[in-house]
């Protein structure tokens, strides 16, 4: 199994001890689309999946959850957390055997989710003052450094409700002067791109876990592949790229070396960051970061 760099009280210590300048941010990788982001004056949590949830759920079928990294921390171990990003209602990405424990640990947390899928949230037993809904292209004010809003993902398709929000999203955040786009789980749909040039990430997070015939036939959502992230990151012609959703489970991951490769070929920046272990990401020297909106 894959070991976290850093781990529990080692991983907290380094997160806390991150003292990012204005306009650059630093990034540990938790493990599938997981992320912690340090900026200037915020922390944010993206996606965790820090259980077995998963695992004790698809023991017994056709499709077991069978961990291939080791998970960096617990719920119960972040006192920290103030805006918890949550792109959809699958556990790996709203995990019941996360979530709970991370808000009794962290009293002022709050949760942001897909305005569609409140209920389910709600059935996790995470409280309603808990939870922060957004839907469409609604934006969010957190204060003067922080916004945010959702976008779109299709998952693989948007099912939208009768009250026109969608239950998969991407986030697009702007936080002390850096652009960061987490996409979720998602294809790359018509009108990505150029939802994504209008917004000029630094930063990318995408899947390149992608699908096969064996996947399909189990039923599991397809996201983007290698090749299709790395076109999308040339399409938008802006920001780095970090890979996710792979090297979680056995059932569902891919060879990361294949994204690289991709990358490389298309001479897009990318990192690509080790569980557990700080990336700090740092403006170009004289590259002005965009005003906030």
């Amino acid at each position: 199994m894959i070991q976290p760099v850093l781990r529990d009280q080692a991983l907290l210590d380094d997160i806390q001890a991150a003292s990012p300048a204005y306009g650059d941010a630093c990034i540990w990788w938790l493990g599938q689309s997981g992320y912690a982001v340090k900026t200037q004056r915020h922390l944010l949590y993206i996606d965790l999946y820090l259980s077995e949830h998963l695992t004790a759920k698809y023991a017994a079928t056709d499709k077991p959850h069978i961990r291939m990294t080791e998970a960096p921390l617990r719920g119960r171990q972040i006192a920290d957390a103030s805006y918890v990003f949550a792109s959809h209602k699958h556990s790996d990405h709203l995990d019941p055997g996360t979530l709970p424990d991370l808000l009794a640990a962290s009293p002022h947390a709050m949760i942001v989710v897909p305005a569609a899928i409140l209920d389910h949230a709600l059935k996790l037993g995470i409280p309603r003052d808990r939870l922060l809904p957004t839907s469409g292209d609604q934006r969010h004010a957190v204060d003067d450094s922080f916004l945010f809003a959702s976008i779109p993902a299709a998952h693989p398709t948007f099912e939208l409700t009768d009250a026109g929000d969608y239950p998969f999203v991407g986030y697009l955040i702007n936080v002390d002067g850096v652009r960061l786009y987490h996409s979720g789980d998602t294809l790359v749909y018509h009108d990505l791109a150029r939802r994504l040039r209008d917004f000029q990430p630094d930063i990318l997070f995408l899947p390149i876990n992608g699908t096969d015939e064996r996947r399909n036939a189990l039923h599991v959502p397809p996201n983007m592949s290698a090749d299709e992230a790395i076109a999308l990151a040339a399409d938008v012609g802006s920001g780095m790229v970090i890979p996710h959703h792979y090297d979680m489970f056995t059932f569902n991951t891919t060879d990361v070396n294949e994204f690289t490769a991709s990358a490389a070929a298309a001479g897009i920046p990318y990192a690509v960051l080790q569980p557990g272990e700080r990336f700090t990401w740092t403006r170009p020297a004289g590259e002005n970061e965009t005003p906030a909106g």
